[in-house]
């Protein structure tokens, strides 16, 4: 695990070095193709804006109504008039402020939604070659914490950057047409506030990509020790691993912590150098006061604007930080979003005849593992497998077995050689049609959590309840399905961690069943059976492959004497291909398999 640490933190390295050094809010534009589609709700929520900040600036000049005019003797009549002009602004500004949160904060969880399954999406649809080199944990915290980020941007702080960028820029104008004098001193001061905002903002935005690579470093190491949770307790190393993840969990606390210190000191320094620059400018103008060159009113209008532009910067400065983070957020999701599939959809793919009979030949193939490239995993394989045939595939681990699967269901291309399914190669097929015509039974099966029904329709989802039980029967699984309380719906848990180990496999050979594909791959199918449910299991197989392709993985070779042709590989070649009697006759690797196997059985 240490070592599986190790490669994974170089691998973040490695992403987090082959992103370009964005120090602008550039990266956020790959947002926008997700709004175009709201446009007219965005429109609603900027026509609230507008209305709600062209309320909030009518606030000064209706105070300087009331202080200029509402405290004089021969104008004491008025004075009503601008109290209820200073109300109706307010509950303006109050329904237009309720009305812009509305929209923006639907937009922000439509976006994220959006975003989600975009991503989702795409990384659906990759091969596993990505997943070689990109563990599930980084995925799901690009899923959540990323996607939490561009929310809070798309939802909240660009409505309000926005909010307070109009407010500033009106409020400044506002503030020369009140007072030139005073209004430079202000000017002055905004532009001083500028330098150390910009400073750090670069800083903040440096600090949040690091911070969220270590929080997808901890979700990733989480995610990796909770699937092997029971591997974790059986060799006791809770220990070991509650300190690995503290490890992780203080290296993302200190990054985020340094962060927030840094965006914390850059908010005292803007909001404090900003009021002690209004109070400077303040000075300058109750002097004026006293000189008698502007009102009392004018002034109080002056100093509401100055703080309506004063509230705008100390916000900008924060919302500052929040779309520096959301940038570095986008760039990651886009990555996911655009990361190309290694294996796509020809351009103009051909397709499978009407009944396709499962007939599969390999030619000259070779491949090598992407994380393993000085090794051959299949040299120069060749096989043939006519319709209707069983072939098994025996040899020792390494040997290139699994890598015939692999192949086959085109999760990854051969480098050399073709592979051909019903004379067709497979290269010019799309995936998914191939796909189709394939059922696959693994020696550790996939339960998803949810239903005994639902796990065994995964393999035909439109299947009807008496396929499925039908499907279970054949499988030598409904014996056990109808002892349990729920029968069928009966709810398995995460990964069926409520079964047993062949219980799982035979669901498992239930969904093949189902399925009624063509061809079948086994791979060790009665592994995980007692001897009487390896009986019945192995009928409903034999009854399953009549008329239909079949390869065979096998580890026990009992499982297998039956079969007429066998292939022995070694080192990713077939280096000899019989019956078991013939093999066994003929020496070599697979008469030594055999002769251990069976020895240790007697």
């Amino acid at each position: 695990m240490a070592r599986d640490q190790t490669d994974f933190s170089k691998e973040t390295a490695r992403i987090a070095a082959g992103r370009p050094k964005a120090r602008s809010l550039a990266p956020l534009k790959a947002v926008m193709p997700f709004l175009r589609p709201y446009r007219g709700r965005i429109a609603v929520a900027v026509l609230a804006l507008i209305v709600s900040s062209t309320a909030t600036l009518s606030l000064p000049f209706f105070a300087q109504g009331l202080l200029d005019h509402g405290f004089s003797a021969h104008e004491a009549g008025q004075v009503g008039r601008y109290f209820l002009a200073f109300i109706a602004a307010a509950g303006v500004m109050g329904l237009a402020s309720a009305t812009r949160f509305y929209f923006v904060t639907w937009l922000g969880e439509r976006v994220v939604a959006d975003i989600r399954k975009g991503v989702f999406d795409n990384v659906l649809g990759l091969s596993p070659q990505f997943f070689e080199v990109t563990r599930t944990g980084e995925v799901l915290s690009r899923l959540s914490a990323d996607t939490t980020l561009i929310q809070t941007v798309v939802g909240s702080s660009a409505s309000v950057a926005l909010r307070n960028l109009v407010t500033l820029i009106a409020g400044l104008i506002l503030m020369f047409l009140t007072s030139l004098k005073l209004s430079l001193l202000v000017v002055g001061a905004v532009l001083c506030i500028m330098v150390p905002a910009i400073l750090f903002g670069r800083w903040v935005r440096k600090l949040s990509r690091r911070s969220q690579d270590a929080l997808a470093d901890t979700s990733a190491r989480a995610g990796e020790t909770l699937n092997a949770v029971s591997t974790v307790q059986a060799f006791t190393q809770e220990a070991y691993e509650r300190a690995a993840y503290a490890v992780t969990i203080a290296r993302s606390f200190t990054l985020a912590i340094l962060r927030t210190r840094v965006r914390a000191i850059m908010t005292a320094v803007v909001i404090f150098t900003f009021f002690s620059a209004l109070a400077g400018v303040l000075y300058v103008g109750a002097q004026d006061v006293i000189a008698g060159v502007i009102s009392g009113g004018l002034l109080l209008r002056f100093i509401m604007l100055g703080g309506l532009v004063a509230g705008g910067v100390g916000s900008l400065s924060e919302v500052w930080g929040d779309l520096q983070r959301a940038a570095g957020a986008t760039e990651r999701l886009m990555e996911l979003l655009h990361e190309v599939p290694a294996i796509r959809t020809p351009a103009r793919p051909k397709h499978l005849p009407s009944y396709p009979t499962g007939a599969i030949a390999f030619d000259n193939v070779e491949f090598r593992y992407p994380s393993r490239p000085e090794t051959a995993a299949l040299n120069a394989f060749s096989l043939d497998v006519a319709a209707g045939e069983a072939v098994a595939l025996v040899g020792p681990s390494g040997a290139g077995k699994s890598t015939v699967f692999q192949l086959m269901l085109r999760f990854y291309a051969a480098q050399k050689g073709s592979i051909r399914f019903d004379g067709v190669d497979i290269a010019d097929l799309d995936p998914v049609d191939l796909r189709r015509h394939i059922a696959v039974v693994a020696q550790d099966p996939v339960i998803f959590s949810g239903t005994i029904a639902a796990n065994i329709a995964y393999g035909r989802i439109d299947a009807t309840p008496e396929e499925i039980t039908k499907a279970a029967d054949a499988a030598a699984a409904l014996e056990f399905i109808e002892k349990l309380p729920l029968g069928f719906e009966t709810v398995v848990g995460e990964r069926g961690v409520t079964l047993s180990g062949g219980q799982r496999q035979r669901l498992a050979i239930a969904r093949a069943i189902l399925r009624d594909a063509p061809l079948l791959l086994l791979d060790e199918a009665t592994s995980a059976l007692d001897a009487e449910n390896e009986l019945l299991v192995q009928t409903a197989l034999t009854n399953l492959m009549v008329g239909r392709t079949t390869l065979v993985i096998a580890h026990r070779l009992a499982t297998i004497q039956r079969l007429k042709r066998i292939v022995v590989m070694e080192e990713g070649r077939a280096v000899a291909e019989g019956s078991h009697a013939e093999l066994v006759a003929r020496g070599g690797l697979y008469a030594r398999l055999a002769k251990l196997q069976f020895s240790e059985v007697s």
